[in-house]
């Protein structure tokens, strides 16, 4: 029985070329992120730092974020708290109404993508535009991201070109990164200087300081909190850290993990409004206090969205983003997607070879293969467990239960080696789609392993 995920990813693997590309593209990043490992001797005490500091932070929740709500009130802002996507989204809409805010421009936010902000500001006559120059590349084609750090990178060239000609006047035919960068930046530095109000998402929120922290390698985040007067930041839960020292822990390990540099070239404090306008703060929940309620996967939390797991994921290399359902791809994404929602997001549970290199990169040590083993023992409990693997599953069990059926399988097995190919290599057979079948050995272990005893007993 064919999934989402498996159907997706078969168109995807098609084009050969497409695939290598993505494939070596990440592992690139990858290889990066090993160098910058090799070059901080204390990384590993970095990572465990990181992930004690983290589960604190989760499990302190009801103090930190009360700590840091009133530092941020002391500091001017206007403290907000969303339970859920709708509250989250109505909050946002009621500031800009208020402020008949026509022009709203948008530094990247995973977010605001997980609750779908975009596409309700715009159907209430909001002009939402993403500045982020891959999110705005992505917007502009009506593409949703394919990498939580690196959006667009699925993305030629030659595409940017085509919609830059059409949406911005680029010169005909110059598909120059550098040149169709500039005409993006002259584009999108007339929206920003335009605009009515501004917002960013945060990658850490310092409860000891009311401070929200962003880490691009843009500085879209800060040329949207410095020209309007109308500010707002809106982050999730998980986001809280207790003081500045343990950010400095976490982005030490943000970009080497993410993008393999040693820090993003700017990490930009926001704590309180521009002189004669408004700073809104909006503190979303959206079901991290349910993951955070779950014995097996509550480590989710730790989560600091850099890609690292899919960097290295040889699923999500050689299959793209958008062959998953959930709106954040690769391990950290099935994961999520099935804490929040398993009914609408369990084919992605199959998107997995259980290597467990996703947990071995992970800045923040999130056992992020074991969780996703975890949810495939549940797909019964679920209700969607393959009906295949449950028949074939049930008859290797009666096999095993059975010493002389079993040996007499194996006895019989090397036949097997003699068929037609066409009775191994059919619709029956979902192994040999895609690999070539073992040659069953003429003798098997159990035979061998008793006729090296009985040899044993004759040379003594």
């Amino acid at each position: 029985m064919s999934t989402k995920h498996s159907i997706a990813a078969a168109k995807f693997l098609k084009d050969r070329d497409k695939v290598n590309h993505h494939n070596q593209t990440f592992w690139s990043v990858r290889v990066k992120r090993d160098k910058m490992r090799d070059d901080v001797p204390e990384w590993e005490e970095l990572r465990e730092m990181a992930s004690e500091l983290k589960l604190y932070s989760n499990s302190h929740l009801d103090e930190l974020l009360v700590e840091f709500e009133k530092n941020a009130t002391a500091n001017g802002a206007i403290v907000h708290w969303a339970k859920d996507a709708e509250e989250y989204r109505d909050i946002i809409f009621s500031i800009l109404k208020s402020h008949d805010v026509r022009s709203f421009v948008k530094s990247k936010s995973m977010l605001s993508e997980e609750c779908e902000l975009d596409p309700f500001l715009i159907s209430k006559g909001i002009d939402t535009i993403e500045t982020d120059l891959g999110e705005r590349i992505l917007q502009l084609m009506k593409l949703p991201p394919s990498h939580i750090v690196m959006p667009a990178i699925h993305i030629t060239k030659e595409q940017v070109g085509d919609t830059f000609r059409e949406k911005m006047d680029a010169e005909p035919g110059n598909n120059d990164p550098t040149y169709l960068t500039h005409v993006a930046r002259r584009n999108l530095r007339n929206l920003f200087l335009h605009a009515d109000a501004a917002m960013t998402g945060a990658n850490f929120a310092i409860a000891s300081t009311g401070d929200c922290v962003v880490c691009t390698n843009e500085g879209n985040a800060d040329m949207g909190m410095s020209s309007p007067k109308l500010n707002i930041t809106a982050f999730g839960i998980d986001k809280i850290v207790p003081n500045q020292e343990a950010m400095g822990v976490l982005t030490r390990l943000l970009a080497r993990c993410g993008t393999g540099q040693p820090t993003t070239t700017y990490t930009s404090h926001f704590r309180g409004p521009r002189l004669g306008g408004e700073y809104h703060i909006i503190i979303v929940d959206n079901g991290r206090s349910k993951i955070l309620g779950q014995a097996d996967h509550y480590k989710l939390l730790n989560c600091m969205r850099c890609g690292a797991c899919m960097n290295t994921c040889p699923v999500y290399r050689r299959t793209g983003g958008y062959s998953y359902t959930y709106f954040i791809p690769g391990p950290v994404g099935i994961n999520l997607g099935m804490a929040h929602n398993p009914d609408k997001y369990y084919d992605n549970v199959s998107a997995c070879t259980l290597c467990l290199s996703c947990q071995n990169v992970c800045p923040v040590k999130i056992d992020l293969g074991e969780q996703i083993y975890k949810w495939r023992q549940k797909m019964d409990d679920f209700g969607h467990a393959n009906k295949e693997k449950k028949l074939m599953s049930k008859g290797l069990k009666y096999i095993f239960e059975h010493q002389g059926l079993y040996e007499t399988a194996l006895t019989l097995a090397p036949i097997a080696n003699g068929l037609p190919r066409f009775m191994l290599y059919n619709g029956l057979n979902a192994w040999g789609k895609g690999h070539e079948m073992m040659k069953f050995p003429k003798e098997s272990f159990n035979k061998m392993w008793k006729n090296h005893e009985v040899q044993g007993k004759e040379e003594k």
